[in-house]
Parts: structure tokens; C-alpha cells; sequence
């Protein structure tokens, strides 16, 4: 009965861990743009590429719902997130309002260390070489910017929010041009600048217009839902 447990117990091992690189590797596929939003994940494909049973694909599908980056449908299958202009443009109003909070709540606890992680990622993020290298970067900047604010529930919701609209950073990253990426880097200065000094209402204010100004630019540009 013992040798049973234990075998038992390798086997459930070995399935989340199974899982575990199914879900790694699908998030980087998606939040990379590599799998396209609204694309079909097969199941059986998946359990064949990496030699393992539908189980653990099942369980890191699940995990990957709960991100927000997989839409789930009984007895159908699996897609990639997709959201329609009105659905995006929600999230964001709703982003203006929930993470400048993060920020202002996050201002007085954050490390010196902490803080010179986000002077170290604003300086990477201005000499980025190419959109995947600054989406990458800026996503760092700004969730852990939150990490201080000690609030597990919003967290899990802005993370949830960062995952469903990354495409459309993609596309806002792609269409601004010179001059609006310099506005970008500029408010990352004052946000930086705003924490160094604790002063988490004015971070949370230059957020905020952030967080809105892309919306704005996202609300322009109707091709992007297409």
C-alpha cells in the first residue's frame, strides 16, 4: 500500500509539473502574439507535442482561464482571449480607476532596491529595440510598481486585465509613432520621480492620464478589433 501511495504520488508530481510547462510555455505563446486572439487551442495537439495525457493540458487551460488569456466553452473547446472594442475599452476605464489605487497604495512601502529596479527598467524600456522587448519591459515596470500596495484581490485583477488587453498594447505600441512613444517614456519618468519622492497621489494621478491616453488612442483606431 505504501509503494502504491508513493507511485501515486510521483505520478501527480509528474502531472503538474507536466502542466506546469504547458501553461509556461502557452502564456509566453500569447502574451507574445505568437498564438493569435481568437485562435483554437486543440487539446489533442498539445498532449501530442509534449507526450503527455489531455489531463494536464486540461488543468493548464484552466489555470490559463483564470489569467484571463483562454476562453473555456463546455463540450466546445478552447480559444485564445479575443475582445471586441467595447469589451477593451471597459477594461481600460476600468484600469484608470484600479491601478493608480495600486500605485498610491503601493508608494510608501516600496524598497530602495525595489526602486532602483524601476530607474533600471524606465532607462531599459527607453532604449528597447523592438515592440516585444518594450511590452515585455514596460509590463515588469508597471506590475511591480504595485508590488507595495500589499492588496492580493487587486492584484489579481489588474493582472487579469494586463493578460486580456496585451494585444492591444501591441497594436497601440506598433501605431504611435516617435512622438507618442516619447510620451510614454516621459510619464514613466514622472511615475518614477512622483514614487522616489513617496508622493503615491501624484504617481497615481500621471497613471492615470496614462492609462487614459492610450485608451483614447485605442478608441481611434477601429482596425485594431478587426
Amino acid at each position: 500500500m505504501a509503494g502504491r501511495r508513493a507511485s501515486g504520488g510521483t505520478e501527480g508530481n509528474g502531472a503538474a509539473l507536466a502542466s506546469g510547462r504547458v501553461t509556461d510555455a502557452l502564456r509566453d505563446a500569447i502574451l507574445s502574439g505568437r498564438l493569435r486572439p481568437g485562435s483554437r487551442i486543440r487539446q489533442e495537439e498539445l498532449a501530442e507535442e509534449y507526450g503527455i495525457s489531455r489531463i494536464p493540458v486540461r488543468e493548464a487551460l484552466r489555470q490559463l482561464e483564470s489569467e484571463g488569456l483562454v476562453i473555456l466553452v463546455p463540450n466546445s473547446g478552447a480559444w485564445i482571449s479575443k475582445l471586441d472594442r467595447a469589451e477593451c475599452i471597459e477594461i481600460y476605464k476600468i484600469r484608470e480607476r484600479l491601478e493608480p489605487l495600486a500605485l498610491s497604495e503601493s508608494s510608501a512601502n516600496l524598497s530602495p532596491e525595489t526602486l532602483a529596479r524601476l530607474e533600471d527598467l524606465v532607462s531599459r524600456i527607453e532604449a528597447a529595440g523592438s515592440i516585444d522587448e518594450f511590452l515585455q519591459l514596460d509590463r515588469e515596470f508597471h506590475l511591480l510598481s504595485y508590488e507595495g500596495a500589499r492588496m492580493p484581490q487587486l492584484a489579481q485583477m489588474i493582472h487579469k486585465f494586463w493578460n486580456t488587453t496585451q494585444q492591444y498594447r501591441r497594436a497601440f505600441a506598433a501605431s504611435v509613432g516617435k512622438a507618442g512613444m516619447a510620451a510614454v517614456h516621459h510619464e514613466h519618468r514622472l511615475i518614477l520621480e512622483a514614487l522616489k519622492r513617496r508622493d503615491g497621489e501624484q504617481a497615481g494621478l500621471i497613471l492615470y492620464g496614462h492609462i487614459r491616453r492610450t485608451r483614447l488612442q485605442l478608441e481611434q483606431h477601429t482596425e485594431m478589433f478587426a
